[in-house]
């Protein structure tokens, strides 16, 4: 089943507020191969924790399987950095959506603020829904 395209322009709930403890940048450094220090900049992929979140509630919301989705690309674009302290949440909306071949291009952007509302860094990412197989 086609994902429907009137999603095109929604914008969903943000996600809980997340505080990037330095302990969970750690954590995060550590799994992406970074080795980091208190006083460090924050790794610039790190917002793909809250990034990851909103998608996930996003497919759940229109019962897209995450098994079926291949990520695409994923892009960063900052207002500032993020420090260690920060309490953020993401918001995901649909940018683009297009069908090839019997596959769903799902174009997202999602904003990640701060718990004064500014934004501080915005991913985008293109998603590829897979066709059902056909048996």
């Amino acid at each position: 089943m086609a994902v429907d395209g009137s999603l095109v322009g929604r914008v969903f709930p943000p996600t809980r507020p997340y505080r990037a403890t330095e302990e969970k940048v750690r954590e995060f450094a550590a799994a992406s191969g970074v080795d980091w220090e208190s006083g460090d900049p924050v790794p610039a992929t790190f917002p793909i924790v809250l990034a990851f979140d909103a998608m996930n509630a996003f497919l759940d919301e229109v019962g897209v399987e995450l098994s079926r989705i291949v990520h695409g690309e994923q892009k960063f674009s900052y207002a500032r950095p993020i420090v260690p302290g920060d309490v953020l949440a993401a918001s995901l909306s649909v940018a683009t959506l297009r069908q090839i071949g019997g596959n769903d291009i799902i174009g997202t952007v999602s904003e990640i603020t701060d718990e004064t509302g500014a934004v501080v860094c915005t991913t985008s990412a293109t998603l590829v829904h897979r066709a059902a197989e056909v048996a």
